[in-house]
């Protein structure tokens, strides 16, 4: 029941491979410190979840940032309230994101489309208004939620643990600290897990089912297929994970403000999981990781990095290539991911990983072409 086939085995490890080594292939392009692999590995986690729904079912969601904020908010108050392990903290982000999106899914899905995805954006608007402005003895407000030495954290006060260190608390697992590369690994062995349990779901019965329900929802209807509970729990799924992210967000950063909840980050994951491959297991990843990638490396690329790296080309070759290009870069950036989108949407409209996927099997065809259309080794030896 926990195997998997010898594809999405070789898959697992090959990703396992990717994520373990992140500290070395990412150096050359400068994002090789833990906090930003450790966004690379939780917002990969948000975009598998979201994936899940909106790649299966097709039911394109702009509220799931709700999810994200709902998580963070329950770990921040699991660390105040009980212990600052994140065990507990990271159960209790899950569990209270999945009866959110359980309560938020009802009714949602009483409409598809166009529909359904504006009822996603209106809870999620909602809910960032209840927590910036409504909720403040729960959310505080516009400050975000921080950690302070006063909080009663009554599990630790049993055990007595970190009750006499100096500043505030940081999170541990079973007493361990959980910062710096640690942090990374961890957010990286919960990733790993949650693309075993895509992979798990892309392939059983019920992912199947969830497929169908994105092909045709109307025929399996008429067939007497009730595919409510399908499309409920696949949303309840996919909030439960973005859950997971918004507490690991919390866990290696200790605050949780409203702006996790604005509906630019709902737009953020649409675009990670669209730019990557929707319905496929890898694109999300790839596309999180490139966003992230653009968001905080190639956004600080400024004018006189572009100068020095132009500085061989002639003086007025140098300042037309150096003005052109800083359109593209620091501030800018929006603009270069904007056009990638777009020249993806376009001439790839299934990601880029369809599309690596496109190429590898038409250059392996051609080899086949090329290997058929060559005449046999004893015909060359007979000539």
């Amino acid at each position: 029941m926990l195997a998997l086939n010898r594809n999405d085995t070789i898959a697992l490890i090959g990703l396992g491979i990717v994520v373990a080594t992140m500290p070395v292939w990412l150096s050359p392009f400068g994002a090789a410190y833990p906090g930003l692999m450790q966004k690379f590995a939780i917002y990969a986690i948000f975009a598998i979840g979201f994936n899940i729904l909106f790649g299966l079912t097709g039911y394109l969601s702009f509220g799931h940032a709700a999810f994200l904020g709902v998580g963070s908010y329950t770990t921040v108050w699991s660390f105040k309230l009980l212990t600052m392990d994140i065990i507990p903290a990271m159960i209790l982000a899950v569990l209270v994101s999945g009866l959110f999106a359980l309560v938020i899914g009802y009714f949602c899905l009483r409409r598809a489309g166009i529909y359904f995805a504006i009822l996603t954006l209106a809870f999620a608007q909602m809910s960032y208004s209840l927590a910036y402005s409504v909720l403040t003895p729960i959310t505080n407000g516009e400050t975000g939620l921080l950690l302070a030495r006063s909080d009663p954290r009554y599990i630790d006060q049993i055990f007595g643990a970190q009750m006499n260190l100096a500043g505030l608390p940081q999170p541990t697992i079973l007493g361990m600290p959980v910062s710096g590369y640690a942090g990374f690994y961890l957010c990286a062995v919960l990733l790993l897990l949650v693309f075993y349990l895509s992979q798990k779901i892309f392939s059983s019965p019920f992912g199947m089912a969830l497929r169908g329900i994105k092909s045709n929802q109307t025929r399996m209807n008429y067939t007497g297929f009730n595919t409510k509970p399908y499309t409920l729990a696949a949303f309840v799924i996919s909030g439960m994970i973005a859950g997971l992210a918004g507490s690991l967000l919390s866990i290696t950063d200790p605050l949780a403000g409203a702006e996790r909840m604005r509906w630019t980050e709902s737009g953020n994951v649409v675009l990670m999981t669209i730019l990557g491959g929707v319905g496929t297991l890898f694109g999300p990843i790839v596309g999180a990781w490139l966003i992230k990638y653009f968001e905080n490396i190639f956004s600080a690329i400024n004018t006189n990095m572009l100068e020095s790296a132009f500085s061989v080309l002639p003086d007025g070759v140098q300042t037309v290539v150096v003005t052109v290009l800083s359109k593209f870069v620091g501030e800018g950036w929006h603009l270069t991911l904007g056009l990638l989108f777009v020249l993806v949407v376009v001439f790839l409209p299934g990601g880029l990983v369809e599309g690596v996927r496109r190429m590898a099997s038409r250059l392996g065809r051609r080899s086949a072409g090329i290997r058929l259309a060559a005449p046999p080794a004893e015909a060359q030896s007979a000539r």
